[in-house]
């Protein structure tokens, strides 16, 4: 027979400070997890983008032109090799992405703007300008929101336009290059302009360099809030689970709407139920561990199912036995029936079982249920280190007592006189007496660690 446990004095505490901030820490340290994975993802991405200009190259320039843009790409294969590098080895300093990033940009700029040396046929440096090659710069940011950082998207902006604009300022400062600003030039003046291939249209320029930047502001914000979204549905998932352990799933969708629902605490009218196998210590003493897992196992599952089926609360697992509780967060006029009707389920469930171990030549599992229905305190107890939804009071105490009661009366479950009470209260006559059907009234019972005696019914 396992222990129960015995409830303390009524405690009340909230969640910290420091809790909530250990709770952010850890979801920090998932999405990082995530942001490893996609800096992975975006080198893979990269590797094969890569690949497939090399295949492409040699259909769009002759050669030898096309082995100086072989080994510009080789250079941006080391880069994303490296980069990855140190990404596994662990965290890494953040300037370690910022740097790969600046050289990322500078050796783009140099890509699409300096002459190639091996050409076959030089054309003006100037000329380049006017064949829309800057687009590529918004491909090399795109690949930035891989990092699930705004940060990182906003300087990739300024890092993309200042490469840009070093580059244009080089081709500027060549002796023969015509620098004119289009905006509110006569056509004439324009159209000779344009004729002119060593012209620079710096209107131009300036609006690459601006929509660039502009770019690079809305994508900052689309990946912040999808930063956001993903922590608030890991925060949701994880609040989920832990009441999911605890509560029916009807009951977990609407706990889960709410702003804490469980730290506020209160006194409120609960029925409490406890259940445990008889013998189970004489029982585990000739089994290996994984026999006596096993079994807790199918034990547990029955007492869980019983008490979700009823609109119960699992309080908590105490060895063989469990403690529910019907009525918490959330009163209802039916939660004395609950527990009644979860009893009852219970005791079902076990019989169905013994029929089955009995046809397998296995002996039957005993199992003893009391229940009790009277006033608790809810609420979280606990440290900041370590916060549990409790049920405290006596009302907890009582229905232990009931449940070790049955083995000195002999039978499978006392239920309190409140309980009864409770449910004929509540109930339609009907529905009450099929409840109570089967119940015996029995005498006052002396209660360990109780002056007052309580009458108590049998089944």
């Amino acid at each position: 027979m396992s222990d129960q446990a015995s409830p303390a004095d009524p405690l009340s505490a909230s969640p910290g400070r420091n809790h909530i901030d250990r709770v952010g820490r850890r979801l920090d340290q998932v999405f990082a997890a995530e942001e490893r994975e996609g800096q992975h993802l975006a080198i893979k991405g990269r590797s094969v983008a890569l690949l497939a200009i090399a295949i492409l190259l040699p259909f769009v320039a002759p050669f030898p032109d096309v082995l100086y843009y072989h080994g510009l790409l080789a250079v941006f294969l080391l880069l994303g090799f490296a980069d990855a590098r140190l990404s596994l080895r662990g965290p890494r300093r953040p300037w370690y992405g910022y740097a790969f990033m600046a050289m990322d940009f500078a050796l783009l700029s140099f890509t699409l703007l300096y002459p190639n040396p091996l050409a076959t046929f030089e054309f003006p440096p100037q000329l380049v300008l006017r064949s829309g090659i800057f687009i590529y710069f918004f491909v090399l940011l795109c690949g930035l929101a891989f990092t699930y950082r705004p940060r990182t998207m906003l300087l990739g902006g300024v890092v993309g336009a200042l490469a840009w604009a070093v580059g244009v300022l080089w081709i500027v400062t060549l002796p023969d290059t015509k620098v004119l600003v289009s905006v509110n030039l006569p056509p004439d003046v324009f159209l000779r302009a344009v004729m002119e291939p060593t012209f620079v249209d710096m209107g131009t320029r300036l609006q690459e360099i601006v929509v660039f930047l502009i770019v690079a502001g809305l994508l900052a914000v689309i990946v912040a809030r999808s930063r956001r979204l993903v922590l608030r549905q890991a925060a949701s998932e994880r609040a989920r689970g832990n009441l999911a352990r605890h509560f029916p799933p009807n009951m977990v969708d609407r706990l889960s709407q709410m702003d804490s629902p469980l730290t506020q605490v209160r006194e409120q009218e609960v029925a409490v139920l406890f259940a445990d196998v008889v013998g189970f210590t004489r029982w585990s003493e000739n089994r290996s561990p994984a026999e006596v897992i096993a079994f807790l196992r199918q034990v547990h599952a029955r007492l869980e199912r019983a008490v979700f089926e009823h609109g119960g609360t699992l309080d908590k697992f105490i060895g063989d036995g469990v403690m529910a509780t019907f009525g918490t967060p959330e009163t209802g006029p039916h939660d004395a029936a609950n527990g009644l009707r979860a009893l009852r389920s219970i005791l079902d469930s076990f019989d169905e079982w013994n029929a089955s171990r009995s046809r397998r030549g296995e002996g039957a599992v005993r199992i003893s249920v009391g229940l009790h229905y009277g006033t608790v305190v809810i609420g979280d107890i606990g440290s900041e280190r370590r916060l549990e939804f409790a049920v405290l009071g006596d009302t907890v105490n009582l229905a232990s007592r009931l449940e070790r009661l049955t083995r000195g009366v002999g039978c499978r479950a006392a239920v309190s006189d409140a309980t009864v009470r409770a449910v004929r209260e509540a109930e339609t006559g009907d529905v009450a007496a099929s409840l109570l059907d089967g119940l015996t009234p029995g005498a006052a019972e002396e209660i360990r660690g109780r002056q007052e005696s309580v009458r108590i019914w049998t089944l």
